[in-house]
């Protein structure tokens, strides 16, 4: 079985308390994304100005960015109870029905991941979002009657990774969209200061640029490597945490200086090393690095992308020249130079005729 990565592994309870009691309470608080949040902060001053729920807000981008504290700030300045649930845990329409009946007046309803709700869902959740109410559907066949069901104003936060599966009518219905981009390596400084108080760390602003520059621009990953190396320092009897002891931490737990794990590398390496640096289809890949197709996919193609170290090709992936310098290893001549191939070639005829031959006229 491979090894969990540390930056991409799933958390235990411990960790989500730990994660939990560092979340920001309130906008002021919240690091970063600046025109997300002074959108929302007008957004939410003027729902309380008028004294109604807010709009529906729907919060997308990449894992780990702010979008359950978003939501739960949400919750938090207008003064609601929050209610959390999934799009997986949706299946079926009475499933929302059963959250919806329970809400109360102004409660914040957070679905995480909604792009994943069930397609009968989803079109109940229509109705409930801009008139308040859902039918709900009493017996089978030619015998069967809707019952219109009035709901209490609420506010829906939606979450999503991949907003672009989330159907028209229902992305349209959201009264604000906010799209959380990735952190600047000082908007992650200013997470690990404030997160480094909370836990009475003491670490200099030199470990706390070490370690934002391997956290991938996410402040959950910067997070967790914080606390891993607490630990390390903690083991070590080291009472301020430098760039010294910060590098050395991260060095054992496989993070290197770009922030790449064990799996990243596996990655690049069979690339390089096995398949002359591609093209190679991304199950060979996944076989030749004892992963599954998917875990390849969704957790390490995306950082390696964007960092610029892999690419995506009709014909497969490739080392791009930073990979090959970064793990090492000197490109060879031509990988990245090949020439376009000519399919018609204006000096073909010619020269085909010089050896003796020539297309057949129509």
């Amino acid at each position: 079985m491979a090894e969990p990565s540390l930056v991409a592994a799933g958390e235990e309870p411990e960790e989500r308390a730990i994660e939990a009691a560092l979340r920001p309470k309130n906008l002021d608080d919240f690091v970063g994304q600046h025109r997300v949040r002074k959108q929302l902060s007008l957004v939410l001053k003027a729902s309380r100005m008028r004294g109604r729920s807010a709009d529906h807000v729907l919060f997308s981008g990449p894992p780990g960015l702010g979008k359950t504290t978003l939501a739960m700030i949400v919750a938090s300045e207008m003064n609601a109870p929050l209610r959390i649930s999934s799009g997986p845990a949706i299946q079926h329409a009475g499933d929302l029905a059963a959250i919806l009946s329970s809400l109360s007046e102004g409660e914040v309803l957070f679905l995480d991941e909604i792009h994943r709700m069930s397609r009968p869902a989803e079109e109940m959740l229509y109705m409930a979002m801009e008139d308040f109410r859902v039918d709900i559907v009493v017996g089978k066949g030619a015998g069967a009657t809707a019952i219109p069901l009035e709901l209490p104003p609420f506010t829906l936060v939606g979450a999503t990774t991949r907003a672009g599966l989330l159907p028209g009518p229902l992305r349209d219905r959201f009264g604000f969209t906010g799209h959380l981009e990735f952190y600047s390596v000082q908007e992650l400084e200013l997470v690990l200061r404030r997160s480094a108080g909370l836990l009475d760390l003491k670490v200099n602003s030199a470990g706390f640029t070490e370690i934002a520059g391997r956290s991938r621009g996410t402040p959950r990953i910067a997070n967790r490597l914080l606390r891993r190396v607490r630990d390390w320092a903690l083991v070590h009897e080291i009472e301020q945490i430098d760039a010294r002891a910060a590098s050395a931490a991260l060095d054992m737990y496989e993070v290197d200086k770009k922030g790449l794990d064990r799996l990243d590398r596996s990655v690049l390496e069979a690339l390089i090393t096995k398949f002359g640096g591609g093209p190679v289809g991304l199950s060979t890949l996944a076989i030749a690095v004892g992963e599954e197709t998917e875990t390849v996919e969704t957790v390490a193609e995306p950082f390696l992308v964007r960092e610029g170290l892999l690419g995506r090709t009709p014909r497969g992936r490739i080392a791009m020249a930073p990979a090959w310098t970064h793990l090492g290893y000197a490109i060879p001549s031509g990988v990245f130079a090949q020439e376009q191939l000519e399919l018609f070639d204006p000096d073909s005829d010619a020269a085909a005729a010089s050896d003796g031959w020539a297309p057949e006229s129509q």
